[in-house]
C-alpha cells in the first residue's frame, strides 16, 4: 500500500508546500506595498495628537502658569506625562521660535508659550510610539488566519487533487497487471466515470489495445488449430498411403503417387500460410510505388493461361485511356497485390462452370483518390451470410476437391488491408459472385 501511495504523497505535499508558498508570497507582497501608506497615516495621526496635546497643555501655562500646568499633569495617564516635557526660557520669543523649528524636523512637536506672569515656557511632547508597531513583512510574522488558511485550505485542495490525479492511475496500473497475467478481457473505460481529460483517453487507448491483443491472441489460436487440422489430413493420408505400400508392394507407384500428391498440398499450405503470416507482419508504411495497370494486365494473362483447360473465358475491361495515367502509380509491395489478385482469379476461376466467363473491370474513381477492380465470376455464389465469413482463414464452402487449403481470400483481404484499401464480396442479380477490390492510388500531381 505504501509503493501505492508515493504518487498520491508526492501530489499532495507538493501542492501543499506550494500553497503555503504563495500564501506567504501574497502577504510579503501586500505587507510591502502597505507600509508606505501606514507610515503616512501613523505620522498624520502622531501629529494631530501632539498638536493636541501641546493645545491642552499652553491653555494651562496661559491661565495658570506653571502651577497649571502640573495640575493639568496630574490628570494625564503616567505614559502621557511621560511624553510632555517643558521648560522656561529667558530668551526672546523670537531665538526660541528658531529653536522650535529646528525641533520641528524631529518627531518631537514644541511650542513657546507664555504665562500670566510673563515668562515664557518651551512645552514639547513626543507621539512616538504612541501606536503600536505592525509585525513587519517577513517569513515568520504573518497573520494566524493566514496561517490556518493556507494549512488547512492548502491540505484538503492538494488531498483532493491527489485522490482526483492518483486513483485512476492506481486504476491502470491494475489493468496492466491483470493484463500482463493474461487477463485479456479487461476493461478500463467504465472504470474512469465521467472524466473528459487525458487520462480517460489513456484509458481509452488501453481498451483499444487490449482489444486488438485479444483479437490477435485469439486469432493465433484459432489459426493454430486451423493449421493442425489442416495438416492431419494430408498426414494422416500419407501414412495410410505407405502402409497400404507395404501390405501390397504391387501398388507401390500409384500409392507413392498418393504421398507426392498430399506433400505437395502441404506445401501449397506451408506457402499460403508463410504469405498471410508475412502479410499479418506488413504495416503500412510503403516506400515503394508500382504499376497497378500493368500488373492487372500480368495477373489476368496468367490466369487466361490457367483457364484455357478449364474452357473458361477472362475479359479485362479497362478504365479509358486519359485515365490509364491515373492508376499507372500506386504506392505498396507489388508482389502482395499481384498475391491478392491471383488468389480472387483463381477462387473466381475454381467456382466457374465450363464455357462460362469471368469479368475484370477496372476503373477509378478521381474525388476519392481510389482505383477500384471488380472480378465477376458466372459461378453458383455464396449464401449472403457467408459473404463476410469466406474471407476467414480455412473457410470453404462446397465440396469441389479443388477447393484448396482457404486461405486464399483471407490473404487477399489482409493485402488490401496494409495497403490502406479494402475487398468485398456480393452476389450478383444474374449468377456468380463478384468480389470489389479497392485500392488507393497517389493523386496526380
Amino acid at each position: 500500500m505504501l509503493m501505492r501511495s508515493r504518487l498520491f504523497w508526492k501530489i499532495l505535499f507538493g501542492f501543499w508546500v506550494t500553497f503555503i508558498c504563495i500564501a506567504e508570497g501574497v502577504w510579503l507582497i501586500f505587507s510591502l506595498s502597505d507600509v508606505p501608506r501606514h507610515r503616512a497615516d501613523e505620522i498624520r495621526f502622531e501629529g494631530e495628537l501632539a498638536e493636541s496635546m501641546l493645545g491642552s497643555a499652553a491653555s494651562a501655562i496661559r491661565l495658570g502658569g506653571e502651577r497649571g500646568l502640573r495640575t493639568l499633569l496630574s490628570e494625564w495617564p503616567e505614559t502621557e506625562r511621560a511624553r510632555l516635557t517643558w521648560k522656561r526660557r529667558a530668551e526672546t520669543v523670537e531665538s526660541a521660535a528658531t529653536e522650535t523649528a529646528n525641533e520641528a524636523l524631529s518627531a518631537v512637536h514644541s511650542r513657546i508659550v507664555s504665562s500670566p506672569g510673563g515668562a515664557f515656557f518651551q512645552v514639547s511632547y513626543n507621539p512616538s510610539g504612541v501606536l503600536p508597531k505592525p509585525p513587519g513583512p517577513g517569513p515568520f510574522n504573518f497573520p494566524p488566519e493566514l496561517i490556518s488558511l493556507g494549512v488547512l485550505g492548502g491540505l484538503l485542495f492538494s488531498a483532493l487533487l491527489a485522490w482526483y490525479l492518483s486513483t485512476p492511475i492506481w486504476r491502470l496500473r491494475a489493468g496492466f497487471n491483470q493484463l500482463a497475467g493474461g487477463a485479456l478481457d479487461v476493461r478500463l473505460k467504465q472504470l474512469m466515470g465521467r472524466r473528459r481529460d487525458e487520462i480517460a483517453d489513456l484509458a481509452r487507448e488501453f481498451d483499444l489495445m487490449a482489444e486488438r491483443m485479444q483479437s490477435l491472441v485469439e486469432s493465433r489460436e484459432r489459426l493454430l488449430y486451423d493449421v493442425s487440422h489442416e495438416l492431419r489430413s494430408p498426414l494422416a493420408r500419407q501414412h495410410m498411403a505407405i502402409g497400404l505400400a507395404r501390405q501390397n508392394p504391387q501398388r507401390t507407384a500409384v500409392l507413392l503417387d498418393r504421398i507426392e500428391q498430399e506433400s505437395s498440398r502441404m506445401d501449397d499450405l506451408v506457402g499460403e500460410l508463410l504469405t498471410l503470416s508475412r502479410v499479418e507482419a506488413e504495416e503500412n508504411g510503403f516506400d515503394e510505388y508500382f504499376d497497378l495497370q500493368g500488373l492487372v494486365r500480368v495477373v489476368v494473362n496468367n490466369t487466361r493461361f490457367e483457364a484455357e483447360s478449364d474452357g473458361v473465358r477472362i475479359s479485362l475491361d479497362m478504365a479509358p485511356e486519359d485515365e490509364l495515367s491515373e492508376i499507372s502509380t500506386v504506392r505498396g509491395d507489388a508482389e502482395l497485390v499481384r498475391r491478392a489478385l491471383e488468389n480472387v482469379m483463381r477462387n473466381a476461376l475454381r467456382h466457374s462452370p465450363r464455357e462460362s466467363s469471368v469479368t475484370v473491370t477496372v476503373f477509378v474513381n478521381r474525388q476519392e483518390n481510389s482505383c477500384t477492380i471488380q472480378v465477376q465470376d458466372s459461378g453458383p455464389g455464396v449464401p449472403n451470410e457467408s459473404l463476410k465469413q469466406i474471407f476467414e482463414p480455412f473457410v470453404r464452402l462446397g465440396t469441389s476437391e479443388r477447393r484448396g487449403a482457404g486461405l486464399g481470400l483471407s490473404i487477399a483481404k489482409r493485402a488490401m488491408a496494409v495497403h490502406g484499401g479494402s475487398i468485398e464480396a456480393a452476389n450478383r442479380e444474374t449468377g456468380g459472385l463478384c468480389i470489389t477490390i479497392v485500392l488507393p492510388i497517389e493523386p496526380p500531381e
